[in-house]
């Protein structure tokens, strides 16, 4: 058990330094995106960990990979990777708060529109029975019209969230390399 000031190591073993990173990304090797695997099982780790754990990444190469150049880049390309993340992610919560405010001014529009027909037409019906059933189908119609924007932003909002924060806590870590 660590003691409450000490940090916990996530180890990352790798054969190359090029494992970690997409084969596919032509950018310059600071900027390179991580292998997927490596990112999902760094932010996995991270999730697991109690909210205020300390934790460094060690990434742990052959001797002869450990001493190439490019290993010393390696702590500031997981930063960079992990800035990258929480910015798409951030512009993610954006874009969802943009299309709530949009669906929530549709849905008060129809609400509003569906509670002025329904006493309309209810007044209209000389049928009681029928007229009650008009009133509140337009009612129902009119709230139902409301459900995105309110599931958006009572839950929709909450797991993109907490993505944020686990990929700033990712992109903040402390990155070592051992050779070994």
């Amino acid at each position: 058990m660590n003691a409450p000031d000490s940090s916990i190591d996530i180890a990352v073993r790798t054969r190359t330094i090029a494992q970690l990173f997409n084969s596919f990304d032509p950018s310059p090797f600071r900027e390179k995106d991580l292998d997927a695997g490596v990112e999902e099982f760094l932010v996995s780790w991270v999730r697991e960990l109690p909210p205020g754990a300390r934790f460094n990444i060690v990434v742990h190469l052959p001797p002869e990979e450990a001493s190439r150049p490019e290993a010393a880049g390696i702590g500031e390309a997981f930063a960079h990777y992990f800035h990258d993340r929480t910015e798409a992610s951030e512009n993610e919560l954006r874009e969802l708060f943009r299309i709530g405010r949009r669906s929530l001014a549709i849905g008060v529009g129809v609400l509003i529109t569906c509670l002025i027909a329904s006493q309309v037409f209810a007044a209209m019906i000389p049928n009681q029975t029928a007229a009650r059933v008009v009133e509140e189908s337009l009612i129902i119609v009119g709230w139902v019209a409301n459900w995105r924007p309110i599931e958006i932003y009572l839950y929709d909002w909450l797991p993109i969230r907490r993505r944020i924060q686990l990929l700033r806590r990712v992109a903040q870590a402390p990155v070592r390399v051992q050779a070994g």
